[in-house]
């Protein structure tokens, strides 16, 4: 494992990334985008821990799991900005306007450091599947190319249902920023929100695990 410094907030929090394995397809797991969403922090660090503890693949993985520090300690949806960063995105239809406080994207797209480098993380690595862990009404959400076979794996162990739209608009998205607009997979995965922590171990973190094993037969084949 790599450990490798991010990004910083505007506080200066530090966001890290940790990498595994040198040759393969490339995938990315974000947890932590909404601070009010524990439950995709929980997967995604269980997933880091068991990538840690035995790295079995033909894959190079990227995990970020806590995206949104200041959002995570405040336990709010937003950074300390009060920007929603799944609204911040430099998208085609990127606007100023939310419908919702908790939804404010930013004085203008891509203003916050946290996107900034991931903009800048997308650029430079062409990532071949990127999961971002969420919690609302449980689904799969599918973006971009290809994805259909790693959602289904996430569906047989979940139950949840594969839907190509989260049911509103999501201008400065992540699945319209890499999905639609730079044709990268793209799985917003919606765990059931409130559910306990032992119950994403049991279900989430191995689902993921077997997606990636899907990316990279996939890749193979």
């Amino acid at each position: 494992m790599k450990m490798e410094l991010f990004a910083r907030t505007q506080k200066q929090l530090p966001v890290f990334k940790y990498s595994f394995g040198t040759n393969g397809p490339r995938a990315l797991i974000i947890g932590g985008v909404h601070g009010d969403e524990p439950e995709g922090v929980i997967a995604a660090q269980g997933v880091l821990a068991a990538l840690n503890e035995s790295f079995n693949y033909t894959l190079q993985v990227t995990v970020i799991p806590e995206f949104n520090p200041e959002g995570i300690l405040n336990k709010i949806r937003m950074n300390s900005a009060g920007v929603d960063l799944n609204r911040n995105l430099p998208t085609k239809d990127w606007s100023p306007v939310a419908t919702k406080e908790r939804y404010f994207p930013g004085k203008s797209a891509c203003s916050e450091p946290e996107n900034k480098a991931l903009v800048q993380l997308l650029d430079a690595v062409k990532y071949d599947l990127i999961i971002s862990l969420h919690s609302w009404n449980p689904m799969i959400n599918v973006n971009g190319p290809s994805c259909e076979l790693e959602a289904e794996v996430i569906k047989k162990h979940t139950g949840y249902s594969i839907e190509p739209d989260i049911g509103y608009p999501t201008p400065g998205s992540l699945g319209t920023y890499a999905g639609k607009e730079r044709n990268i997979s793209t799985i917003t995965y919606e765990i059931q929100r409130d559910i306990d922590f032992h119950e994403i171990h049991k279900i989430h973190v191995p689902g993921l695990l077997d997606c990636l094993k899907q990316t990279e037969k996939r890749k193979r084949s």
